[in-house]
């Protein structure tokens, strides 16, 4: 597929590489076409790289990996998201209070219901948000049953962000559809937790894991 990859962070940059080495056509974007981090990475991937319209502009799907403090701002910028698959992967944690930061959800909402409400035409999934980004492009670096957890409301988009979860290395068995993208509140809130585990276990090679 030809997928844009929003953000030029440690997630971006992981989620885009191991995306291209799956086979597929990667623009990476940022708000800037000439940003260093993002034409560094094409240079060493083969991907293209520009600002988030460019890189949206034929784009199947769009991966956000934006900080989700400022996600609506850099959607609003990609142009239009109608019919597209848009893969939420970001989390709202406001810092301002210092570490750890505070999950952002108002009225109760998640980001990415709040992305859905602002771009009713995207098929909005969410995934990938409970992990660093090292187990995201690589499920077998944590050892055990863990899984990844999938929210939307579009079940077709749901298929296509499970192919592409399959070509990051998930097996059809670890992907956990939790239903509607309401479902996305409590993946958001799991932050917390994986900070607390990884405050205490002092390594981010490791993930949840459901067993019944």
């Amino acid at each position: 597929m030809r997928i844009a990859v929003l953000g030029t962070g440690d997630v971006g940059r992981a989620l885009a590489g191991a995306l291209v080495g799956a086979g597929h056509e990667v623009g990476l974007g940022s708000r800037t076409a000439g940003n260093r981090r993002a034409a560094e990475w094409a240079a060493a991937y083969g991907g293209r790289h520009g600002d988030f319209a460019g890189v949206c502009g034929d784009a199947e799907m769009v991966v956000n990996a934006t900080n989700g403090a400022a996600s609506l701002d850099a959607l609003g910028a990609a142009g239009d998201l109608a019919g597209r698959t848009l893969v939420d992967v970001a989390n709202p944690l406001d810092f301002s209070g210092g570490f750890p930061p505070v999950v952002v959800a108002p009225g109760g909402l998640s980001l990415a219901e709040r992305i859905q409400r602002a771009f009713p035409g995207a098929r909005v999934v969410k995934t990938l948000n409970t992990m660093h980004n090292t187990v995201m492009v690589a499920p077998s670096s944590v050892p055990g049953g863990h899984q990844v957890f999938v929210s939307g409301d579009d079940e077709d988009a749901k298929k296509v962000t499970g192919g592409l979860l399959g070509d990051l290395g998930w097996a059809a068995e670890r992907i956990v559809d939790l239903g509607p993208l309401a479902t996305a509140r409590a993946v958001e809130q799991l932050l917390p937790l994986w900070l607390a585990v990884n405050a205490r276990l002092g390594t981010a090679s490791f993930n949840f894991g459901v067993h019944h």
